[in-house]
């Protein structure tokens, strides 16, 4: 049932839930930072209400998954589940919640009550966001898990267009601000940042240590005490430089894509960038391990220390990647670029990977980039769209996957999907075919 604002659906949803839920809930969440961070809202939540529950972290929802969800449950999705509404209905599940954001253009099942700001006027607020609403509405004193809720929004890549809500947020976790490149971890020493760094891509700089050295010198930034600054220290003329320095290696870079307000969040003790943060977490779950990646935001200490461990491994193997990415050869047409990596990129990084392309200037706005990335005998598609304007990822997926077969989810400009590797062939044919008709048809 649809209220007039989303706040009153929020509260609509967490009335309906302390009413009809019965027994253990059944929680599912999405692997990635905004489905972890809404996992550890409601997991402190829950803890503090004494509500029985058990969590699985996923990689996607498939149709034998919901089938095989206990009958006898509440089930609550976090971060997924908007496309799943088919299966579902069909599950035999009894009582089903969903808080989700994303694009969805299914019938809701009765056993369904969903929270989505797609069914409403389309709210740009994540998961983690709606979730820490929800809890709010069960106990005030969730509150303080509000920076969680934050870490969502900027693994989303939803900082950049802060509307109410997450402006709301943002008062309620006491979030620092501060403006300047978006070059992440903000609170490191910049040579160090700037060698890993990917969002954004600099040529001849990331990932190569004499590049990092000489765009430095460039800037006129010297080490004092053999030590760089970080961001956050640089002073409004060497930033100035940094950023000047950076536009030079890439004549096609925006300015605001370049430099942006950074969000400072307080973990372990200790104010840290809210990208480094939500970086840490995807690489964890991206090599397999959510249940670190949980442990982490839950500040556990030993989590910590394999989590960076790992963030390590995950900066190198991306580096790696972004330069096979770079040598590859593609798949270029009018208004698109495939990618079809097989099996030389793992197929969690798929999405990282097209995102930082999408962001890199080095393709045009509108051009939707297309990777695949094979798992098994599954292949993973992720398609993003540079500038976020123009063709409608998600749907340039949709009409191929439904011939093809498979799951389709995501937003707009940022989509994915999977499909059996026996549909590879066909789904490039089909792929490219739709570009072309497209263009026949302008």
């Amino acid at each position: 049932m649809l209220k007039n604002s989303l706040n009153e659906q929020v509260s609509y949803l967490a009335k309906k839930f302390l009413e009809e839920r019965d027994g253990e809930v059944s929680v599912i969440s999405h692997f990635d930072t905004d489905g972890i961070s809404s996992a550890a809202i409601i997991t402190k939540t829950f803890g503090k209400l004494d509500i029985p529950f058990s969590l699985k972290i996923v990689k996607n929802l498939e149709e034998q998954f919901i089938y095989d969800l206990p009958k006898d449950k509440t089930i609550l999705f976090l971060d997924l589940a908007s496309n799943s509404l088919g299966y579902i209905k069909d599950s035999g599940l009894k009582k089903v919640f969903i808080i989700d954001h994303h694009e969805t253009h299914q019938e809701i099942p009765p056993q369904v009550e969903i929270l989505n700001p797609q069914l409403h006027k389309k709210e740009k607020i994540s998961s983690s966001g709606l979730v820490y609403l929800f809890c709010r509405e069960l106990d005030e004193s969730s509150k303080k898990y509000a920076k969680l809720a934050i870490l969502g929004m900027v693994g989303d890549q939803l900082e950049k267009d802060i509307e109410r809500l997450n402006n709301n947020i943002l008062e309620d976790g006491e979030i620092k601000r501060k403006k300047g490149l978006l070059i992440y971890p903000s609170t490191r020493p910049l040579n160090r940042v700037l060698e890993y760094c990917s969002s954004p891509f600099i040529p001849g700089v990331t990932g190569n240590s004499a590049g990092v050295l000489e765009l430095l010198r460039e800037a006129n930034l010297v080490p004092k005490s053999g030590k760089y600054k970080s961001i956050i220290e640089l002073d409004g003329e060497e930033m100035e430089k940094l950023t000047t320095a950076i536009m030079l290696r890439n004549p096609r870079a925006k300015y605001k894509n370049v430099v942006g307000e950074i969000f400072l969040i307080k973990l372990f003790n200790k104010l840290e960038d809210a990208r480094e943060i939500s970086a840490i977490v995807n690489a964890c779950s991206r090599f397999g391990d959510s249940a670190t990646a949980l442990q982490f935001l839950m500040e556990s200490s030993w989590a910590k220390q394999k989590a960076e461990a790992i963030h390590i491994k995950y900066k190198q193997y991306l580096v790696s990647a972004l330069k096979f990415v770079s040598e590859t050869k593609k798949i270029i047409g009018p208004g698109f670029v495939i990618i079809n990596a097989k099996d030389k990129i793992k197929d969690t990084m798929a999405g990282t990977v097209t995102s930082i392309l999408a962001n890199s200037s080095l393709y045009e706005d509108g051009t939707v980039i297309i990777t695949l990335a094979s798992d098994e005998d599954k292949i993973k598609i992720s398609a993003r769209t540079v500038g976020r304007k123009g063709r409608n990822a998600r749907e340039v997926l949709a009409n191929v996957i439904e011939k093809t077969g498979g799951e389709v989810g995501g937003h707009e400009f940022a989509a994915g999907a999977i499909m059996s590797q026996e549909k590879e062939a066909e789904f490039l044919n089909l792929i490219k075919k739709s570009f072309e008709i497209e263009i026949i048809k302008v």
